[in-house]
């Protein structure tokens, strides 16, 4: 697996991002000036994540998503792994917010993140539309720390 910065026209990359998060306008508020990192295999684009600096301490995943035929092959957990060890010696601690799906937040307390935010009624008071992962409407914003 090789993993690449991508530096320019990362609109490019839109229909994976809206995996991660399903409304573009939101998407668009942190494409610009945060880092995208795509994963690729055998040549193919398999997984991203975007990252923001929160502050001197803090770096915040925006986005991390796997085209649906390629989860659970490892890539997010490559991603990831890629993630904590380049921003170690910079930053202090990652964030990232998520809904509440079980299987999202357990994957990513594998890792050792921790909940320490909710923002209540998020995902209801910012998108248009309703979000159904796993069954279940997605209502709040619930943050998660991991210190590197």
């Amino acid at each position: 697996m090789e993993i690449k910065e991508i530096l320019t026209n990362k609109e490019k990359f839109m229909d994976i991002l809206l995996i991660g998060d399903e409304e573009e306008t939101m998407v668009y508020k942190y494409l610009k000036d945060g880092n995208l990192y795509a994963l690729y295999d055998t040549g193919i684009l398999k997984s991203i994540c975007v990252t923001l600096s929160v502050n001197q301490n803090t770096i915040e995943i925006k986005n991390l998503a796997t085209y649906p035929k390629f989860q659970n092959q490892g890539c997010a957990t490559f991603l990831l792994n890629f993630i904590f060890k380049k921003y170690q010696k910079h930053f202090k601690y990652i964030i990232l917010g998520t809904g509440e799906n079980h299987k999202t937040l357990n994957f990513y307390k594998k890792f050792g993140f921790k909940e320490f935010s909710r923002i209540k009624n998020f995902f209801t008071d910012n998108y248009p539309h309703l979000i159904i992962e796993n069954g279940i409407q997605l209502k709040d914003m619930i943050y998660l720390k991991k210190e590197l």
